[in-house]
């Protein structure tokens, strides 16, 4: 009879614990359904003139309508596009003396 007991209260035990468990794996499963799409979902993704990685349009840079993943790849572009425009030899500032 004794042993009949104990086996009923470990049986409890083991059952109101899962239970309980079971209880707060819905409730965080509750939370995070509740918490929604994250930042990067959802949202227009761009690419990077420099390095052509595409990347959420709210987290890109842009400068003179070209999109940029970081400063440095924008000073870059910019950089290479000023040495490009000296090179051409198209310099306007040589004609206006004339």
């Amino acid at each position: 009879m004794n042993l009949l007991i104990i086996r009923l209260l470990i049986f409890a035990v083991v059952f109101f614990a899962g239970l309980k468990l079971y209880r707060m794996y819905r409730e965080w499963k509750f939370e995070q359904q509740d918490q929604g799409p994250t930042s990067h979902e959802g949202g227009k993704m761009v690419r990077c003139t420099w390095c052509k990685v595409h990347l959420p349009e709210q987290d890109a840079l842009r400068e003179k309508g070209e999109w940029f993943c970081c400063g440095d790849h924008r000073d870059k572009f910019i950089t290479e596009s000023r040495q490009g425009d000296d090179a051409d030899g198209d310099n306007d500032d040589d004609t206006q003396g004339r």
